[in-house]
């Protein structure tokens, strides 16, 4: 017996370096930035046997075999789709500002996917505006509402906006409602799914997440847009869940989530609504394009130019970092940036160092709580380089700052749902609007003011001074950057 056990010891043994061996060429052999393969190294060699389980379930973009090849086919007809913007007046190239020009080329090169001017804009910043809008566009539907959403938590002003939703569906409005399973999981665990099913609302779990299959898809993978299209003539955009801060995330101890929405009309609307479609038939199989815009602009209309920018598997890799850092290399003046999460890659890092050693003022506004503590002892990792280069860099005191926002020379703007962080910019299912409106990017700004009024500026002397537990543990949480 003891011959025995220790045989079944000795091969133990011996298939788990197997395993290891073959996970690290598979992770050498992988193609990608040369500090997410050392992490993942790293990972797999200090933490024996959970360090394979962990890359298993997050170390490649593995969407589950079905969905891979439905995104795959998706995207000629899509791209298709997005061409025949190119057709419409609103896309008029010759008249773009320089801010979004190369922007618009090159999201029309990778995905033919044009920026399209006579759009109206609107910035909402505060939960109680933001859910009051959406639930009069509700209750003003007469034919579609399409929304998808990350988070959807009920209780308080989000059990208004499922009211308003079963009272369309009951008048007969077409609702179809595309939630990310590991984002919803109390939506999906509350008698709201069965309500809406019963007013015949169309609910679907994105990625859905369960134990049989951890080891088939990539776990952290994850639907994170919030999109609403409202009879293809409204839509909404931007950081904010289906949530009412109130009622959310109350012991985390970051004090209420800060988000805005961006409520749109126009011809961008469609490209919005496009989006979902994507999604849905990423999720279900079922493919129903929007209508193509009339994408006329009008005499009294803006004519500044908007670029949806979205990302995620299928779509052509990188495109919203792409976006991010030609925004950002074009700047003259400034740079004002808002994010919950930032961890970036060193690519980003040295655009950003580079930007302010060009004399562009650079700020950085981050929560100085926030609710994962990993991203948080990251982010602070990068504090002393940033600032050494003069970058600014802004704690929030107000709550966990969760807006995600991007603000060039005050004329131009990105917002929306991705993260200064590598999942947010290389992995989920993200969305940006590249705005080219002076006015309402001078809203914006001056929001980010208001933020930055309850923020406290970050000291390079005072930061120099930490203690060297601090530094430790910032060192610690660094070196997993790349997996965050």
């Amino acid at each position: 017996m003891e011959k025995f056990y220790h045989f079944v010891t000795i091969a133990g043994i011996a298939l788990y370096w197997i395993l290891v061996a073959g996970v690290t060429l598979r992770v050498v052999l992988k193609r990608r930035a040369v500090s997410v393969s050392l992490a993942w190294l790293m990972v797999i060699y200090i933490i024996p046997v959970v360090g394979v389980a962990c890359y298993f379930l997050f170390g490649e973009l593995n969407l589950g075999r079905k969905r891979a090849d439905r995104a795959r086919e998706m995207l000629a007809p899509f791209v298709e789709w997005f061409s025949k913007l190119s057709n419409c007046q609103a896309h008029s190239p010759e008249n773009f500002g320089r801010h979004i020009s190369r922007i618009d080329e090159l999201c029309n090169n990778r995905l033919g996917l044009p920026a399209l001017s006579g759009n109206e804009l609107s910035l909402q910043s505060s939960p109680q505006a933001i859910m009051q809008s959406i639930v009069e566009d509700i209750n003003q539907a007469n034919t579609s509402i399409r929304m998808v959403f990350y988070i959807w938590h009920p209780g308080g002003m989000a059990d208004d906006v499922g009211y308003a939703l079963i009272a369309a569906a009951n008048r007969g409005v077409d609702i179809k409602i595309l939630l990310d399973s590991a984002g919803s999981p109390r939506f999906f665990r509350s008698d709201w799914l069965t309500k809406m099913q019963q007013a015949g609302i169309h609910v679907v779990q994105a990625l859905e997440v369960s134990p049989w299959r951890i080891f088939l898809r990539r776990l952290d993978l994850r639907q994170h847009r919030k999109i609403i299209v409202i009879d293809e003539k409204v839509a909404y955009t931007g950081s904010m869940n289906m949530v009412d801060p109130a009622f959310f995330k109350q012991d985390s101890g970051v004090g209420q989530w800060i988000d805005i929405m961006v409520r749109v009309t126009g011809p961008t609307v469609n490209v919005l609504s496009a989006i979902h479609s994507w999604d849905w038939e990423v999720e279900t199989g079922e493919r129903s394009f929007p209508l193509i815009p009339e994408c006329t602009t009008e005499a009294l209309r803006s004519e500044h130019p908007i670029q949806v920018v979205p990302s995620g598997p299928g779509m052509p890799e990188y495109l919203i970092y792409q976006v991010l850092t030609l925004a950002i290399n074009q700047a003259n003046e400034s740079v004002r940036i808002t994010t919950p999460y930032f961890v970036p890659s060193t690519d980003l890092l040295e655009t950003l160092k580079m930007t302010a050693q060009r004399g562009v003022t650079v700020e950085l506004i981050i929560p100085h709580k926030n609710d994962s503590m990993m991203v948080q002892w990251a982010s602070r990792a990068f504090y002393s380089e940033l600032m050494q280069a003069g970058v600014k860099i802004y704690e929030f005191y107000g709550g966990l700052l969760h807006t995600k926002s991007v603000v060039i020379d005050e004329q131009f703007c990105l917002v929306g749902t991705v993260n200064m962080d590598m999942r947010s910019l290389w992995l989920n299912f993200e969305v940006t609007l590249a705005i080219d409106d002076e006015e309402f990017t001078q809203k914006m700004h001056q929001l980010q003011a208001g933020y930055m009024a309850q923020s406290h500026c970050v000291s390079l002397q005072t930061w120099q001074q930490r203690s060297i537990y601090y530094r430790f543990l910032e060192r610690i949480f660094y070196l997993f950057n790349p997996l965050l």
